[in-house]
């Protein structure tokens, strides 16, 4: 048997990357996943691998999330977990001093809004369901800030971070569970080359952005994309895995604070001490 028997978890930009490695992966543990992106080449090419449902969506469109769990629903009949990866990073989103308003909103409508349409309208369904995990995919530059720099995006996966924690003490009671992953550089199509420690270009960089392909030291290797769900197991092993937690992947160095389930008195006491 694996973890997750019996659950139906919707994964947003599963088409490629950490997305594509953590469908295989949950269907591997006996989930039925449903693959969901803008892209429908590849997009299709993994639900068929692992058995899974594909549905089309544009995560920054009210609408088209909207159709995405209702599709879900009519073929699975409810949801337990929602995992947000969509995400981009384009090569004008660079200084503040550069980067243009339509590149800004483009980056916060892809990564920031769309956490919040695919909150906002998947956590109804863990409720009918009693409960459920949540995941958004933040970044360490929301910790960290990035050497070299994507204003928009730091911004953007900040602000996942900080919504995770907010949803996170709204809906403990419930049974919901919301943490936050904070992945360092990943290879994929995004970033296809994997360096190892010690100095090295950037693999983001392109001869169309040479701001974007500089040299930095490095201290761990960049991770694989497969090795992101390993560590996401914990949000979706039970009941009393943690809540409102920050799971660090930089490279090959992994952190995560694991703390016992808030009870109610806790939740109460840190309410209390915020004047809510």
């Amino acid at each position: 048997m694996g973890r997750l028997d019996n659950k139906v978890a919707v994964i947003t930009g599963a088409a490629s990357g950490i997305g594509r490695a953590t469908a295989r992966k949950f269907a591997a543990e006996g989930a039925s996943v449903v693959v969901a992106d803008f892209d429908d080449v590849h997009g299709p090419e993994i639900a068929n691998e692992i058995n899974g449902l594909f549905v089309k969506v544009n995560v920054a469109d009210e609408k088209s999330v909207v159709a995405m769990y209702d599709k879900t629903h009519e073929v699975f009949g409810g949801i337990d977990i929602l995992f947000n990866n969509a995400g981009i990073s384009p090569a004008d989103d660079d200084s503040i001093l550069t980067t243009g308003l339509d590149a800004w909103k483009r980056v916060q409508d892809v990564n920031l809004t769309s956490v919040y349409l695919c909150c906002r309208f998947g956590i109804p369904h863990l409720q009918a369901r009693g409960g459920g995990s949540i995941i958004n995919t933040a970044s360490f530059v929301a910790v960290l800030g990035s050497a070299t720099s994507q204003i928009s995006y730091t911004a953007s996966k900040g602000g996942v971070l900080a919504m995770s924690r907010e949803l996170a003490m709204q809906f403990a009671r419930e049974k919901i569970r919301v943490n936050a992953l904070c992945p360092g550089s990943n290879c994929s199509r995004r970033t296809p080359s994997a360096p190892h420690a010690g100095s090295y270009t950037c693999p983001w960089g392109d001869s169309a952005n040479p701001k974007r392909s500089r040299t930095r030291s490095c201290s761990s290797r960049v991770m694989r994309p497969h090795s992101s769900p390993r560590r996401r197991s914990w949000s979706t092993a039970g009941s009393r895995a943690p809540t409102s937690r920050r799971c660090s992947l930089h490279g090959s160095l992994f952190g995560i604070a694991r703390t016992p389930p808030l009870s109610d008195d806790d939740l109460d006491g840190r309410r209390d001490r915020h004047g809510q």
